[in-house]
């Protein structure tokens, strides 16, 4: 979990994901090589993350072709729906987690004491809550994602402390990658034990690498039937308590060892794993996120996941749909920040009538409910196409993480200032003095990791950018790339040639522009989402046309454009959000379950979001982008220091980042199972 890593110690999703004939990445660190740690170029920084990334497209994918122009509403409409029987299964663990989150579980005391205690992590192993997402066969609860997801917002809500626990644990913990890419053997050895007694953790980040993984420095030298690992991670969540670990390390290539970046099952308790410090943040206190170092440690060749140099590939194929546990946690959120939004600006007046029915705080509340309606859309459609395995949800899911964090964070921000010095005083003080003790300034202290971990928001910008812009670089990639040869280039315009032949006259017109398009979305008695559909459509066609105008003007400089970027795929998230509430509406009303009322919800959400989306499409062209790179010239250049004075500087001494030289440690093992 960090800043410059984007995860909680999931593996963090490369900012600087291409290769040699892709113009997107993030920022690539050239800093010189450590005696430890490899020195890495930026075009080898950049090969190595492309190669991680999953090249086809396979399956058809709403999010892909809505950035293409093309408005696939058929893949989402009507909305898939998951197997009786898999409700039912889902239902009653849901209701045992519900008793247990209201009657086991103090959130006030995680907060005091900054720790889950021992016998609400026991208690949640014993509901099989650790295996969730485990199949049946091997102990676990075999809980469908779009339940899974539902059992996070919920213990979330209770806890974020606990959320995160969970999804660490399983979301990108040992159990999805052993699911997905384990042998029999493995699976057979670790998923019981991670269905009901081991909690796992993953260990990616280290000191001085966090987006750019080319750079790891974690080694794991064959010997024999063993590896040897050595090395230090950090922010490794869950890896306090922990008893199993995926840890990648870097594999020397050698005869018979075609090395780099692998995963691998490695027992916390084994000699040499040591966990030196238990890590402290600003919001989710109870996080058992810590630094472990590794010396010496030998893991047996059966323990690796997959072959050599697989691991990245591997951790960013986990969380394709590992991501969706976090939005399924702002949505809680949501929910809840509406709950108390609703329960509050009632009772409380200002001049003669309660705060809710004054514009201002009227209109906070409104974004409340609305958000929390279409977050939960985005959640549960892409959820169920999880489950469908119909469709590619890489972008979706990364959409969801996106949207989610930031939209969350906004809702929160916005209920404490609807409780005004309230929302600003803590639950225990509210309570001390008699009050209700309403924890709004930790839901936003704790949602405030969100935009930062598991693909922090400028790092999910960038790669879902270079998803977005995938149908064009396959055509037109070597055309842009300076090291191409003449005759590659040739190629390459050709291709294109005939590729924008056919795709640039549909960007032109589409059912957007007719009025009666989309009219399932306005029966009678309801409000018209038809509309908002239209303009969807519409948008899609107008941010293809604004893509491809940017590649046209900008060619291999379109990688230093990341404002832009940025707002592209913001704008794509609001259109797939925009899609996913009327969608979620439609099915609301046909279900006899609160149609009026969604259709509403939705309407207002669909408004709401148009305003945004009219604001980023202006911002395309007319921004500060070219002002802001020359002023951060000159803050780095120390022309603007003298702006600096007059303040001091609490920090307190030490380097900016910690040394992470392998060894045996020197500290005391603070790592605490437990049983």
């Amino acid at each position: 979990m960090g800043p410059e890593s984007g995860t909680y110690d999931r593996v963090e999703p490369v900012g600087n994901r291409t290769g040699t004939k892709i113009p997107i990445r993030g920022e690539v660190s050239l800093l010189s090589a450590t005696p430890h740690q490899p020195a890495v170029t930026e075009r080898e920084a950049r090969q190595v993350a492309e190669a991680a990334r999953e090249q086809d497209w396979r399956k058809p994918s709403f999010a892909k072709e809505l950035f293409l122009g093309r408005f696939r509403l058929d893949l989402i409409h009507p909305h898939p729906m998951p197997p009786d029987e898999d409700v039912q299964r889902g239902e009653e663990f849901l209701t045992k987690l519900r008793d247990f989150c209201e009657t086991k579980v103090d959130s006030a005391l995680i907060e005091r004491e900054a720790r889950i205690p021992d016998e609400t992590i026991n208690g949640l192993k014993e509901l099989g809550a650790l295996g969730m997402k485990i199949d049946t066969k091997y102990g676990g609860l075999g809980l469908t994602q779009v339940y899974y997801n539902k059992a996070l917002a919920l213990v979330g809500s209770a806890n974020p402390a606990l959320g995160a626990l969970l999804s660490a644990h399983q979301s990108i913990g040992v159990p999805q990658p052993l699911k997905l890419f384990g042998t029999q053997e493995q699976r057979d050895i670790f998923l019981p034990r991670c269905a009901r007694t081991d909690i796992s953790a993953f260990l990616l980040t280290e000191p001085d690498v966090g987006s750019d993984p080319a750079r790891l420095a974690t080694s794991a030298v064959p010997d024999g039937d063993d590896y040897v690992l050595d090395g230090v991670k950090l922010w490794t969540t869950n890896g306090v308590v922990a008893d199993l670990l995926v840890v990648m390390a870097r594999v020397p290539k050698s005869e018979g060892h075609k090395g780099g970046i692998t995963a691998f099952v490695v027992e916390t308790a084994s000699e040499g794993v040591t966990v030196e410090n238990r890590n402290a943040f600003m919001g989710l206190r109870g996080l058992e996120n810590g630094v472990t170092r590794l010396h010496q440690v030998r893991v047996p060749a059966a323990n690796r996941i997959g072959p050599e140099g697989a691991g990245l590939k591997i951790a960013l194929t986990t969380l394709n749909t590992g991501r969706l546990s976090l939005p399924a946690m702002c949505v809680g959120a949501g929910k809840w920040c509406l709950k108390i939004a609703r329960e509050w600006s009632s009772v409380r007046e200002q001049w003669g009538k309660p705060v809710a029915f004054h514009e201002a705080v009227g209109a906070k509340i409104s974004f409340i409910a609305a958000t929390t309606f279409a977050l939960e859309a985005v959640l549960d459609l892409s959820s169920q196409m999880a489950d469908e395995n119909r469709n590619d949800i890489r972008i979706e899911a990364a959409l969801a993480k996106l949207y989610g964090s930031e939209m969350a964070w906004l809702m929160a921000d916005e209920l404490v200032q609807i409780r005004g010095g309230r929302g600003f005083e803590t639950a225990d003080s509210l309570a001390a003095r008699g009050e209700r003790a309403v924890p709004a300034e930790q839901v936003l202290r704790d949602l405030r990791i969100n935009r930062i971990f598991e693909g922090s928001t400028e790092i999910m910008h960038l790669l879902i950018a270079r998803e977005a812009v995938d149908a064009h670089l396959s055509v037109a990639g070597d055309l842009i790339d300076p090291e191409k040869s003449l005759s590659d280039k040739a190629k390459a315009g050709a291709n294109a040639g005939v590729f924008y032949a056919k795709w640039l006259p549909k960007l032109v017109a589409g059912p957007g522009q007719l009025p009666r398009s989309y009219g399932d979305f306005h029966p009678a008695g309801h409000v018209d989402l038809s509309g908002h559909l239209r303009y969807v459509e519409r948008s899609a066609r107008k941010l293809a046309r604004s893509t491809f105008y940017a590649m046209s003007r900008w060619q291999g400089r379109m990688e230093t454009k990341q404002g832009f970027l940025g707002r592209i795929v913001d704008i794509g998230a609001e259109l797939f959000a925009m899609s996913a509430a009327c969608v979620r509406a439609e099915l609301l009303r046909t279900t006899g379950d609160h149609g009026r009322e969604a259709y509403q919800l939705a309407d207002a959400f669909c408004s709401q979001s148009r305003v945004r989306v009219e604001e980023l499409f202006g911002r395309l062209w007319s921004n500060t982008d070219d002002l802001d790179r020359k002023v951060v010239k000159g803050v780095l250049g120390g022309a603007y220091t003298w702006l600096e004075e007059g303040v001091v500087d609490p920090s307190g001494e030490g380097p900016w980042i910690a040394d992470a030289t392998p060894g045996p440690s020197e500290r005391e093992n603070v790592h605490r199972p437990i049983r």
